[in-house]
């Protein structure tokens, strides 16, 4: 008598635990890509283009990293990260240097509103430079596995030819799916490849040529800031539709700086309309001026705590509001259902009031 198969259990709308690696592969000399599956057979939902917050413990000290799901949401069952070494990044080289199979990581989510989901479209146009590329690749892949209609421009730029992340991958794509185009920009050759395409960096005219349409499409963005600048201007000046840019990036130099100071807060608290924030675990009460996130009132108060983004995105400075009300503007680091909880993300979080916090 044969045992009767195991079943996946229900959709997961959020994970929040452990994860195992399952799998890592080399996709360029410094990016790699780390496949994860939950301990228990557990089909995650997410949606294409959105990302995850990984925590490891890194010389006794927990770090947070947002990392963009670069896998398909149709392929449930696993999700892969794909990863660029970033020097003196503690988090990207620890990944490179100890993930292996076996090895586990604690992973939130997902968050993110920069998805294909969100916004239908006929014609999009996905503009990607360095590891940029993951979640447009995960909207590529996920349009590929549901053989989508759609007409999609994919433009991506690179350093060298050997820094093209996922290079063959995007090449199958394109010769296997009508309406799927690829064009990528190099700024030069590589050691052992002299590029053959556009070469520079992205201009309005090279844009144009590659997709003479591009007034029609929905775009998707993302890079690193100057990259992302850059673009921006470059789609003001061909007149597309604000309405139909979307972006997102990674950029956390806004966060906390190395001497646990906030860039562009103010040096000194003002009295005018400040209040207390007493820091129920820190055994700390301190004040928090009129205007100022609880955790810049915080770092000049000299108290660290959990963080990352700085900017509302990836969740790390989650905590609970005891008591208190504060005015919160995050960027999708917190669901309604944690709001309804009494949880604030503390680098968005500005006291009304006076507040407890347990932290």
């Amino acid at each position: 008598m044969t045992s009767a198969p195991v079943l996946p259990a229900l959709w997961r709308e959020e994970i929040d635990q452990p994860v195992v690696c399952v799998g890592v592969q080399q996709e360029t000399h410094d990016v790699m890509s780390f496949t994860l599956r939950a301990d228990e057979p557990t089909m995650l939902r997410f949606d294409p283009g959105q990302y995850v917050t990984v925590t490891a413990e890194i010389d006794g000290e927990l770090l947070s990293r947002c990392y963009t799901i670069a896998s398909a949401p149709t392929r449930p069952d696993l999700l892969t990260i794909t990863v660029k070494r970033v020097p003196g990044g503690p988090v990207s080289n620890w990944l490179h240097d100890h993930v292996q199979t076996g090895t586990r990581v604690w992973v939130t989510g997902p968050h993110g509103r920069f998805t294909t989901a969100q916004h239908r479209a006929r014609k999009y146009l996905f503009l990607s430079a360095g590891s940029g590329i993951t979640p447009l690749m995960s909207m590529a892949r996920t349009a590929a596995d549901l053989a989508s209609t759609s007409d999609i421009a994919f433009v991506h730029s690179a350093r060298t030819p050997a820094d093209i992340i996922f290079r063959a991958e995007l090449a199958h794509l394109q010769a296997s799916h009508d309406g799927f185009r690829v064009v990528a920009i190099c700024e030069q050759d590589s050691d052992v490849e002299a590029w053959p395409g556009p070469r520079g960096r992205l201009t309005l005219p090279l844009l144009r040529e590659a997709v003479p349409d591009l007034e029609e499409r929905e775009v998707f963005t993302c890079g690193p800031a100057p990259y992302m600048d850059a673009v921006r201007n470059l789609l003001a000046q061909a007149g597309v539709d604000p309405s139909r840019c979307h972006d997102e990036s990674f950029d956390f130099t806004k966060a906390a700086a190395a001497d646990g100071s906030i860039p562009g807060a103010p040096s000194a608290q003002s009295e005018t309309g400040a209040h207390s924030i007493e820091l129920r675990r820190s055994a700390r009460t301190i004040s928090c001026g009129a205007g100022t996130s609880i955790l810049t009132a915080a770092a000049l108060a000299g108290v660290t705590l959990p963080s990352s983004c700085g900017e509302g995105v990836c969740g790390t400075c989650k905590s609970t509001l005891v008591s208190g009300d504060v005015e919160m503007n995050h960027g999708g680091g917190i669901r309604k259902r944690e709001i309804e909880q009494n949880k604030i993300l503390l680098c968005c979080s500005t006291p009304t009031t006076d507040i407890v916090v347990d932290v």
